[in-house]
Formats: structure tokens, sequence, C-alpha cells
């Protein structure tokens, strides 16, 4: 660990001078956080919109003349997109990721200033050239989120002309910005930590953003290439993943590309890509219910294991979305083996957050009903995992609604509960109000219960055969008339999900402005991000002096303690022994009273 943190004092030169400076080409990781974050938000409403026009086509097939064929494929395709990679991913790494970082591990910023600031400028271009796809010739693409060769860039798929390219470009310029921002908050866990604060002190939200970025590090390149490829097969004419192939009655000059080697590319990208997502939001909930519930966490060493576990496994899982393109049966085996082991140190992260819960002193607000509400859905969207993950059940299941349902509950649903849960949490850090609570129920219950009014009757839709990405459904005899009704209830359930999602975007602005004024540390947290002198933390965030870390962020309910919790900056004088495991104990306390001791504790940070 190096000096980085306690070496920027927070009267230096680099303070921003002007609203430019300080808003707009901020190089402050709480304004880019922001900055992501609303970008992030932005995006994810017009995700939503497209959601709504396939759900009023499914709902109520040929009612609107305005969603044809072609605006049906391209929603489908760009609503996919969009909350896979431009909402879901920029939020929990570039939003979360970029303000909790600093703050957790008691760095004044990150190691990067600069760089951190073009991540979120390249993210933003990124985001743009996508939307530009609406207002070019043809519009965006149709080919489906998975942009799968050869129809994607073939006549016939809406979007072949200019949307497919601008995709493409999109995809590349947000994996540059995503690597920028990798670079950030891996070099800033492993690098700026402060005094004290150890591997094994640091939260588990920043023991899963940091593992994320360097999933991310090593994911996103296997998507950018192959986004490059394609790009050089539509418009140089190459044939990477273009076979010999007749377009229209007529021989392309395409010849000996493999569509199935695209295919792997992506799922190599596709597959880490959901614990890209999955472990921020992990460790997100692991801290939120640790602090609502006054407990520390159960198995904290356990819990990093399993973060690590799940990481190094989420690279060898990916042909499990390909079972039907041919496999050969060992290679399916393999697969269908390391899919169901995954299963495993995510089932130890779900057994430890109910046991954090037993016996615990409870509080059930808004953060605590989101974590809550993330472990049903995810525990459920999980277990139907189990099935697709066997190739004997997959195949019949396969692009059916069975796989839309079983995704969005754990790659749609969970997340969002998780990332609408660190909203309520943190938004008192970040604005110094807090959230309404009445209307924060209403957004609740409306979108927690909604949800399961959307997903759950998928399942059955899948089980019936009802094949997914199709644009009508009629004359086909195997889907009885009951499925439409059912589509036409999901819709309606759907409109009203996203609706309450409005109340939600509502609370956030009229909080800010007529909100209640919050303390400095409403949840009685130990984690350092709530022991800063100012909130909203100023430029610099830790004032004159950084802090020194003692023990570690879940020392909750201490027996004979006066408060039922005692901050990671707390000084073990006069304090009882601390509940956590024997080698994460503070430094005894006449260690702490001896300035000497800073030594022991910088060498107890670079030995983890």
């Amino acid at each position: 660990m190096s000096n980085y943190s306690t070496s920027h004092s927070s009267n230096s030169d680099d303070h921003p001078q002007s609203f430019w400076t300080k808003y707009v080409w901020s190089q402050d990781h709480k304004v880019i956080a922001i900055q992501y974050s609303l970008t992030a938000i932005f995006m994810g409403l017009i995700a939503l919109v497209l959601s709504w026009l396939m759900r009023l086509q499914l709902g109520f097939p040929g009612q609107f003349e305005f969603i044809d064929v072609n605006t049906y494929y391209q929603a489908m395709t760009l609503h996919g997109m969009i909350m896979v990679v431009y909402l879901l991913t920029a939020l929990f790494l570039g939003g979360f990721g970029n303000y909790l970082i600093p703050l957790m591990v008691g760095a004044r910023d990150m190691v990067f200033p600069f760089l951190n600031m073009l991540s979120y400028w390249f993210y933003l271009l990124a985001s743009l050239i996508l939307i530009a796809s609406f207002f070019v010739t043809g519009g965006p693409t149709g080919a489906g989120w998975t942009l799968y060769p050869p129809q994607a860039i073939m006549p016939g798929t809406p979007g072949t002309d200019w949307g497919i390219v601008l995709m493409l470009v999109s995809l590349a310029v947000f994996i540059v910005a995503a690597t920028m921002g990798g670079l950030n908050y891996v070099t800033t866990v492993l690098q700026a930590r402060t005094e004290g604060m150890t591997l094994l002190r640091m939260p588990l939200t920043v023991w899963g953003i940091f593992t994320a970025s360097i999933m991310a590090l090593l994911a996103f390149p296997a998507l950018l290439v192959s986004a490059i490829m394609m790009l050089f097969d539509k418009l140089l004419g190459s044939s990477f993943f273009m076979p010999a192939v007749i377009s229209m009655g007529q021989q392309t000059d395409y010849g000996g590309g493999s569509p199935i080697l695209f295919q792997h590319l992506f799922w190599f990208f596709g597959h880490p890509e959901v614990y890209i997502v999955a472990l921020p939001a992990f460790g997100i909930v692991s801290d939120l219910i640790s602090i609502h519930a006054r407990k520390n966490i159960f198995g904290y060493k356990m819990m990093v294991w399993a973060i690590l576990g799940i990481a190094a496994l989420s690279f060898i899982v990916w042909a499990h979305h390909m079972y039907v393109s041919g496999m050969n049966p060992y290679f399916g085996f393999f697969f269908a083996t390391t899919t169901l082991v995954i299963a495993v140190p995510t089932a130890i992260k779900v057994y430890n957050w109910l046991f954090t819960l037993w016996r615990g002193d409870i509080h059930l607000n808004l953060p605590m009903l989101f974590a809550l509400a993330f472990m049903s859905s995810f525990v459920i969207g999980g277990l139907t995992g189990l099935f697709l993950g066997n190739v004997v059940v997959d195949i019949p299941l396969s692009d059916t609604y069975f796989v839309i349902a079983h995704f969005h509950m754990v790659m749609g649903v969970s997340p969002i509960l998780v990332i609408f849960g660190g909203i309520y949490h943190w938004y008192p850090k970040v604005t110094g109000k807090m959230l309404n609570e009445p209307l924060g129920h209403l957004h609740f219950w409306i979108t927690f219960l909604g949800t399961y009014a959307i997903y759950f009757p998928m399942h059955y839709l899948g089980i019936l055969g009802m094949p997914r990405r199709y644009y009508a459904y009629d004359d086909y005899s195997f889907i009885p008339e009951s499925a439409q009704s059912l589509n036409a209830f999901i819709t309606i359930a759907a409109l009203i999900v996203g609706a309450a999602q409005l109340v939600f975007i509502f609370n956030l602005f009229w909080s800010y402005l007529k909100g209640k004024q919050a303390t400095g540390n409403p949840w009685q947290a130990t984690s350092l991000e709530w022991q800063t002198p100012d909130t909203p933390p100023k430029h610099g965030n830790w004032g004159s002096a950084v802090p020194v870390v003692y023990r570690w962020a879940y020392d909750f309910s201490v027996p004979g303690c006066d408060e039922d919790y005692i901050p990671q900056n707390s000084p073990p004088n006069n304090q009882p022994p601390n509940n956590q495991p024997s080698d994460m104990q503070p430094p005894n306390a006449n260690e702490a009273a001896d300035p000497s001791s800073a030594n022991d504790l910088r060498s107890d940070s670079d030995e983890a």
C-alpha cells in the first residue's frame, strides 16, 4: 500500500475553482459518480419505454399501428443491451464504485482522477452514439441484444445499414471507458487504502466492486475484439464470422467465417458480465443486511472467498448458453458441471445472509426491505437457473419464455432491487437529505410485488413452449388461448411497475430540494464513508487528515459497549474486545496510543 491517501492534502491546488471544473469537467470521484449514475438512470428510462413497446404488442397484438415488426425487434435489441451494459454495469461500477471505493478505503480520491474523468466522458459518448442510432436511416439494429451473425449484418434484419455499425462502435467506446474506470478502481483499492485498512478489513461492497472490476478488465476484451471483427465483416467485407451464404437469392462474397466463433467470444464476455453486475450487488446487500440488522456479517472470510470463487468459475461456464449450437456432448457435460459448481459459492453467500439476519435487531427500513426483496428474487431466479444449466432440461426450454423469466429474475429484477436499496441507503451521504419514506414504501411494494406478477407467469408460458423473440403468436396450435390472456395481464403489470419508477425519480429530486436534513451517520454504520467530517463530503473527503483504521467494518452489537456499533476509525482504548475473527483484531490499546504503531499498521496492510 502506498502513501497516496496520506500524501494529498485537502488544501492542495487541484481543488475545482469554477462551475465547469467542479460540476462538468470534474475530477472529483463523487461528482463523477453522480454523473455516471444520472446518465445510467436516463439510459435505463429509455430501456423502460422500449420494454413498454414490446409488452404492448405482446399483450394487445395489432392494436398499436406504430409498433410494427421492425420497431418490435429494434426495441427488444436496445432494451436488452442498454439494461445489461449501459445501465447495470455503468451504475454499479461507475456510480457506486466511483463514489464508495475512495470513501470506504479512506482515500482522498481515485489514484488517477483525470483518467476517471475521461472514463465518464467516454461512457457518455458511447451512450450518445447508441442513442444516435434511433435517428439514422433504417433505425437501430434489430438483431437481438446478442447481435448474432450472420443475420445481424445482412439485409432483412432491421438496422443493417447504420444501426448495427453504431451499436458496435458504441460498444467499443464503452469498453474503453470501462477499462479506464476498472484500472482506476483496482489500483485505488490496492494502492490508496488508508493506515490500518488491510484487505480483510474492507467492507464487502468494496470487495464486490474490486473483484468485478478485475473481471471486467479480463472479459470486456472478448466483446471488444468481436465488435471490431464484426465491423470489419460489415464494412470491409472480411469473413471472421460470415460463412458462405446466399442473401436475397444472390451469392455473397463472404466465405469461411464462423458464426459459432462469435457466440464463443460473446458469451466468454457475457457470462462473466452476469457476475460483473452480481458481485457488486452481493457486496452491497451484505453491507445493507449487516447494518440494518445491527449484527456483524456472518462468515466474513468465507464471503470474501465466495466472491473470488464465483469470479474464477464465471470464466468457465459460458458455453451453457450454447447447448443448442451443436456442441460436443462431452463439452456439454463439462459446462453443465461447472454451472452447477458455481452455485455452491453463491449458495454460501445466501446462507451467510440468512445467518446474519438470524436473531438480529432487524430494522425494516427501505434499504433493508430492498435487500430482503433481492434475496427472494435472486434465490428464485437462481433455482430456475439450475434447470437451465442441465443440458437435457435446457434444450426443450431454450428460447422460450422460461429463459426470459429466469434471466430477468437474476439479471434484471435482482440487481435493480439492490440499486434501489443502495440509493436509499447512501442518498443521505450523497445529498445530506433523507428520501421521503411514504413515497419510498409505495415505490418498493409496487416494484416488488409487480415484478413477481410479471415474471412468475412467464415460467408457465415457457413450459407451454411459448417461444421468445416472436412479434406475434397467431395460429400456433400448441399455444392455448389462455396464454394470450396471461400476456395481457403481464403487460398491465409491466406498465404499472414502470410507472412506479417515476415515483422513485420524483422522490430523488423532490427530496434533494425539500427533503428532511440527514445527520452525518443516520444508519449508525461503522464503515469509513459515514465517518467523514462533512456530509456531503467535501473535495478531498477527510479534511486535514485521513482516518486510521483499527478494526473491521462489522462491529455491531458488541457486548459491553454503550453503543450498538463501533466505527472502523474508533481507537481500541477503553473499548471491550470486538467480535471479529482473531486474525482481524485491531492493535492493542498501547500500540494504538504509540505513534510508532503507524509502521505496524502499514506493514499489516502490506501483508494483506
